[in-house]
């Protein structure tokens, strides 16, 4: 017998990637996101959503470009830590003990020990309520 719950988002289990943002080493930052997917394959676009009170938030809105750093189980403290510390007080490279990669072609940096870096250039920013999703074109990967 099937019930009836209230609206809500029981799509699990999702990723937890790492998302850096930034143009200069004096405002990058790593926000870690679990609303994050693919959207479109041809043009490849993708999207994060990150809540407006974020530290990362202004950043992203600012420079509209960001990386998608996959990350794997050496990474799993870090990814974690990332996601409920903020960028305003700590230096979450430094911090984790992370490098800072130089990207293709987007200014945001790279996470080096990452396995896979995906560089996205925001197209679109659409307010939905608690989060803002980050519409992206994925440049180089």
């Amino acid at each position: 017998m099937k019930h009836d719950w209230k609206p809500g988002t029981m799509i699990y289990p999702l990723p937890a990637v790492m998302v850096t943002c930034g143009k200069d080493p004096s405002e990058y930052n790593i926000i870690t996101i679990g609303w994050v997917g693919t959207i479109c394959t041809n043009p490849p676009m993708c999207y994060i959503s990150v809540r407006p009170e974020r530290h990362s938030y202004p950043i992203l809105k600012r420079n509209m470009e960001f990386v998608i750093n996959l990350t794997n189980r050496h990474m799993a403290y870090a990814t974690d830590w990332c996601g409920v510390t903020s960028g305003k007080e700590y230096n979450k490279f430094e911090e984790m003990k992370l490098t800072p990669g130089k990207a293709t072609l987007v200014s945001a940096p790279t996470i080096k020990e990452s396995p896979l870096c995906i560089e996205c250039r925001v197209k679109e920013v659409m307010a939905l309520g608690s989060h803002d999703m980050f519409i992206a074109d994925v440049v180089n990967v």
